[in-house]
């Protein structure tokens, strides 16, 4: 059939609106109506050629839509099912085994090489093969090819077209605090960026009930927006040394710490932020071969622990429809990040998030 896509041909390029033709869905494969895709800073980092994967290519991997047919071995859905689309795993390893898909010893090429497995894509244009297959999904389409491991059904009444970013960035910063670090009620946490995914981060905190919650960023309005949704204090550290603020706030450091920025200096300040016992986690995607420089007397002297993190350490089948639930109940307000642009304005919609002009955008298929 013929679908519409936003096909990345050269790097750092705008996106471009195409007409394709996708593949009906294989055995094990799933044919979605994309309603809504969130835009993640992933997608620009592919489109500009930071990571291997191949174009020209459909990117988008917070998808979010209605089942229209599945292949034969496919179990999980139905057709007219509500689902959202996360990221792929393999189902069979060790870590898929353990129900840790999100360590997936197959991680990179089931997301990042935007192939099937057996090399071929779902996509094409008069004959010329467009990489699909891109977290297991390509949703910057009006449909999308996914798979029984990344495909999550959702109530039929939860808000469809603002469901996507709990694919990826909601789920990662949510499930940073909740999943990995594991935040208990009464402790403190801090979080070093506030984009979308740290935001998630505090408020995932609020809803773990925390009691001190320390958002730092160099965006004021970003820190005003934590404040709304759950942070008791901020920084700014163009004004003032983070670490040294929150040091002052809770005299001996905090009990949990997260960096969103990958940045080596930053998460340097986050783990010296650290109380005795403290653990830092870090999710944010530094360039290949960066170092993390750590006080090593201050690191092994009070049991800090510093551990990478990977879509939030989620179960998506467990955790997603957590969200959902948390978000009905009026407890996880991530809507409020939400900015929407029609499926045409999907460059407009990049370019405002790469400026900090919106927080979280998702584009609707229309």
């Amino acid at each position: 059939m013929k679908i519409t896509a936003a096909v990345a041909r050269t790097i750092h390029a705008p996106l471009t609106m195409e007409t394709l033709d996708i593949e009906a869905p294989r055995d094990d494969e799933i044919l979605v109506r994309v309603v809504a895709t969130g835009v993640c800073h992933t997608d620009l980092v592919v489109r500009d050629g930071l990571l291997p994967t191949p174009q020209p290519v459909v990117l988008g991997h917070e998808g979010a839509g209605i089942v229209m047919k599945v292949g034969r071995s496919v179990r999980k859905v139905t057709p007219g099912d509500h689902v959202v689309m996360t990221f792929n795993s393999c189902g069979a390893c060790p870590s898929c085994a353990d129900h840790e898909p999100s360590y997936c010893y197959e991680f990179f090429p089931r997301n990042f090489f935007a192939v099937r497995p057996d090399g071929t894509s779902a996509l094409s244009r008069d004959g010329e093969l467009i990489h699909g297959n891109f977290f297991g999904q390509s949703s910057f389409a009006t449909h999308a090819i996914c798979h029984e491991a990344n495909v999550v059904k959702v109530p039929n009444d939860a808000p469809l077209e603002i469901l996507g970013p709990l694919a990826c960035g909601v789920q990662t910063g949510a499930g940073a605090v909740m999943n990995a670090l594991k935040v208990t009620a009464g402790k403190s946490f801090a979080v070093f960026g506030t984009g979308s995914v740290g935001l998630s981060a505090v408020m995932a905190a609020k809803v773990a009930g925390a009691t001190t919650i320390i958002a730092v960023d160099t965006n004021d309005e970003r820190l005003a927006f934590a404040r709304g949704v759950g942070a008791t204090h901020t920084v700014n550290p163009k004004r003032a040394n983070a670490t040294d603020e929150i040091l002052a706030v809770t005299s001996a450091g905090v009990d949990f710490a997260l960096d969103t920025t990958g940045l080596t200096e930053v998460i340097r300040g986050a783990v010296l932020s650290l109380a005795p016992r403290g653990v830092c986690g870090i999710l944010g995607a530094s360039p290949m071969g960066s170092e993390i420089n750590l006080d090593e007397v201050h690191f092994m002297s009070g049991g800090r622990r510093l551990i990478g993190i990977v879509e939030g350490s989620s179960n998506p089948d467990e955790f997603i429809p957590i969200l959902v639930d948390l978000h009905t109940r009026g407890l996880f307000p991530f809507d409020r990040m939400i900015s929407f642009y029609p499926f045409d304005k999907i460059n407009e919609a990049i370019a405002d998030s790469e400026n900090g002009r919106t927080i979280k955008p998702i584009v609707r298929m229309g």
